[in-house]
């Protein structure tokens, strides 16, 4: 591979994944509106063909939370300790303002593009 190549594709991965960024913030928020724990919003995205590791979604939860966009607790399920996590009353009107701003990026990308 060139010089050129491998530095292309740095800045390739880069913008990927600031774009990334916010699309996986709507995308949890999103999900969340219905109670999950962490493994399962996991597999919930990757499913709907967003994957996400768990480097990037837990710390990605707690800064969410830490915002007083979503409410936790942990409950046992299944004989195991798990935290489930839901949108706050704060994180429901974020989330729909974050909707609409998508909306509105959204059409003139499309027109631009």
């Amino acid at each position: 591979m060139t010089h050129s190549a491998q530095m292309n594709d740095g800045v390739f991965e880069q913008h990927r994944l600031e774009l990334r960024c916010g699309c996986l913030t709507m995308a949890a928020l999103g999900q969340l509106r219905t109670e999950q724990y962490g493994y399962a919003l996991r597999q919930r995205l990757a499913g709907l063909g967003l994957a996400i590791d768990e480097g990037t979604l837990y710390p990605l939860l707690r800064r969410l939370e830490s915002q007083g966009l979503l409410m936790s607790e942990w409950r046992e399920e299944d004989k195991r300790k798990k935290r489930f996590y839901r949108l706050s009353p704060e994180g429901k009107k974020i989330l729909k303002q974050l909707l609409v701003e998508w909306e509105s990026i959204n059409k003139a990308l499309n027109q631009i593009l």
